[in-house]
């Protein structure tokens, strides 16, 4: 189960994007796990860059896992939440020359992506999860 929160100040729409995310939870058969997908502006998530990442600026998403710790065993898997900046998305869709539907489907997939555990802080890694993420969003048609 999930929820799709708008803490932005436009009204964003997100039938799209839940069958993207549906996509995603049969891919990893997610069907009993719960996490958050949150859409703020970008001093809200300078704000969380900065307090919990010691980063001064803002970024165009951040998770908070909570499966890090493996010792705790649930029947229920508990993954997180994911802040997207609505503005950072804005801005990259127009300098990526694609839509905002197409980039904000690509934060929502690297989100999950790090709420699962994949990261990409050496090149192997990055290799992996980008990979995973340009073969999620070709399965759902969403292309640049």
């Amino acid at each position: 189960m999930y929820e799709i929160i708008n803490n932005y100040k436009e009204k964003i729409e997100t039938e799209d994007l839940k069958k993207l995310v549906d996509q995603i939870i049969k891919r990893f058969s997610l069907e009993q796990a719960e996490f958050n997908i949150i859409f703020v502006d970008n001093d809200y998530i300078h704000k969380l860059n900065k307090e919990y990442r010691n980063i001064d600026r803002a970024t165009d998403v951040i998770t908070f896992a909570l499966e890090d710790n493996m010792d705790i065993k649930l029947d229920i898997r508990i993954l997180g939440d994911i802040y997207i900046s609505i503005d950072k998305t804005k801005e990259q869709a127009q300098e990526y020359g694609h839509s905002f539907f197409r980039e904000l489907s690509f934060l929502t997939v690297h989100g999950m992506l790090h709420l699962l555990g994949y990261d990409h802080q050496n090149e192997q890694d990055e290799k992996i999860m980008f990979s995973l993420q340009d073969e999620i969003l070709n399965e759902a048609g969403i292309k640049r």
